[in-house]
């Protein structure tokens, strides 16, 4: 009986222990920036697909162009970025217009632990290492850290759960949401 309570301490020490003793170093190198009209004192859109018609460009670095062959044969991608003005998190967020907080991990919003973003973006076009894009919602100089293509074979979850939570919880207006879901 002993034995099972003294397992059991040590069981539940490891767990509760075990994601800080994991935590390997990891180093995230900027593949590029944003160039946009949008700085800490304009503000920027809460997301992107919000204004379609806000445009910018992506610069890439010139070690990466090779990495952009075929790019430009997607309409959308996905680009992540750090939210380099970002100076400190907070486990609990009230993002805009809504009337609650919230559990950071439940919302877009940047004052996250590791302030990684990510936008679905136009792809309007590409020349040699940029890419002019639209709707936009990232400050001007904000470090892009991936991009990768938008699949909607894999990136569309149909899902009534996650609808219903984003209504009930208010991230955006019902009609916007019905309006926009699955790239209608």
């Amino acid at each position: 009986m002993q034995l099972k309570l003294i397992l059991s301490i040590i069981l539940s020490f490891f767990l509760l222990t075990s994601c800080r003793q994991s935590s390997k170093k990891i180093s995230i190198k900027p593949i590029g920036y944003f160039v946009t009209d949008y700085n800490s004192a304009t503000g920027a859109p809460r997301q992107g697909r919000l204004v379609p018609e806000n445009s910018g460009k992506i610069i890439i670095d010139s070690l990466y162009i090779d990495g952009l062959h075929d790019l430009d044969e997607f309409e959308y991608i996905i680009v992540l970025y750090w939210f380099d003005k970002v100076e400190s998190w907070s486990p609990e967020v009230n993002p805009p217009e809504s009337a609650h907080k919230f559990g950071v991990f439940a919302t877009r919003s940047p004052k996250r632990p590791n302030p990684v973003g990510f936008s679905v973006l136009r792809l309007d076009s590409l020349k040699y290492n940029v890419l002019y894009i639209s709707g936009v919602d990232a400050f001007n100089g904000t470090p892009v850290i991936d991009i990768k293509p938008f699949l909607p074979s894999v990136d569309i979850v149909e899902s009534a759960k996650n609808i219903a939570a984003e209504i009930e919880l208010g991230h955006h207006n019902e009609k916007y949401i019905r309006d926009s879901i699955f790239w209608k």
